[in-house]
């Protein structure tokens, strides 16, 4: 598939619900108000969207929430995308997880066909961690991330950069990540939710968020690809793989390859717009063939960069929905 602008489209994000059992800032609410279980896709639908997803290109799927884990039929859904993967019709589904049920999911995970999954971590400070997620547990979290290495799941650990908070936590992940093996990557927050003034304070730049780390170490820019949008760096000489998602900073639209379908059935063509077509309505509707139409609708909607600068600059819409519910 291939949007307007060129861009080969093969990678979906699904989010398969808005609930979590944390409550991180940047992501919701703090009484967030969670949508009615009759608006949620289910696993029939979520399966039928991806099987036609997949005939039309869609190469990698990544099941992302709120916290996927806590959906309860999540087993079920693991199991019949990893028959894709299996079939060699998809190759390869991920996850990303603030790692908490990680202890219980990751031997099912790994025997699915999971073999690499993104685990959101900004701090592996106890009280940094709590305060971020409203009273979340790093420990659980952690040996979680044990428990996917156990099982052969190489895990990529996500870090939101929030100026004032977390800079002096950079270089313990980076010694941490180095050790244990994992890829680490820092992710610029991005004006989704509740945006204010405190909000646009908070704003870091990625290159200023790893100064610390060039006082110690050395960062060379490396050729790695991956399926997202990050740039990567080594980290010498802990030989650390080091990715940047710099949406703000250092735009990285033209290489945008992704859709995602919220937790209600929604196509967004970009995190930064609002333009969208209604899968689910369409499909309770006029049934799983609806999907190929609306498809290609999305793909002619889809915009060539996001509005995040206009936005926190003041100049463009703020997009009220939280990351919980577009998938993070």
């Amino acid at each position: 598939m291939q949007d307007g602008f060129g861009r080969k489209i093969d990678y979906l994000r699904i989010s398969v619900t808005d609930r979590c059992n944390f409550r991180c800032q940047y992501c919701m609410s703090e009484k967030m108000t969670f949508m009615p279980k009759s608006e949620l896709l289910t696993l029939e639908e979520i399966t039928l969207i991806a099987e036609r997803f997949i005939g039309h290109g869609i190469r990698k799927i990544r099941l992302t929430g709120g916290e996927p884990l806590v959906r309860r039929d999540m087993k079920d859904v693991i199991q019949r995308l990893g028959r894709k993967v299996a079939s060699g019709e998809l190759e390869e589904l991920t996850l990303t997880t603030n790692g908490s049920l990680l202890t219980e999911y990751a031997d099912h995970l790994a025997s699915h066909g999971v073999r690499r999954i993104n685990v959101s971590m900004d701090t592996l400070d106890a009280g940094r961690f709590s305060e971020i997620t409203r009273g979340a547990d790093v420990h659980v979290v952690l040996d979680g991330i044990k428990a996917a290495s156990d099982a052969g799941i190489r895990v990529k650990i996500n870090m939101v950069a929030v100026r004032d908070f977390n800079e002096a936590d950079l270089l313990p992940m980076v010694e941490y990540c180095a050790e244990q093996g994992h890829d680490l990557t820092i992710i610029e927050s991005m004006p989704l939710g509740d945006v204010g003034a405190d909000r646009q304070l908070a704003h870091i730049s990625a290159e200023a968020f790893l100064a610390p780390l060039r006082d110690r170490y050395t960062i060379l820019p490396i050729a790695h690809r991956s399926a997202g949008p990050a740039r990567y760096v080594s980290v010498d000489p802990l030989g650390l793989r080091l990715g940047l998602i710099t949406p703000l900073s250092n735009n990285f639209c033209d290489d945008c390859n992704r859709l995602r379908l919220t937790t209600d059935g929604k196509i967004f063509m970009c995190l930064g717009h609002n333009a969208h077509v209604d899968l689910r309505a369409a499909v309770r509707e006029n049934g799983i063939a609806a999907v190929d139409q609306l498809l290609q609708r999305a793909l002619k909607l889809k915009p060539q960069r996001h509005d995040f600068n206009a936005q926190l600059e003041g100049s463009a819409e703020i997009l009220e929905r939280h990351m919980n519910v577009t998938g993070g």
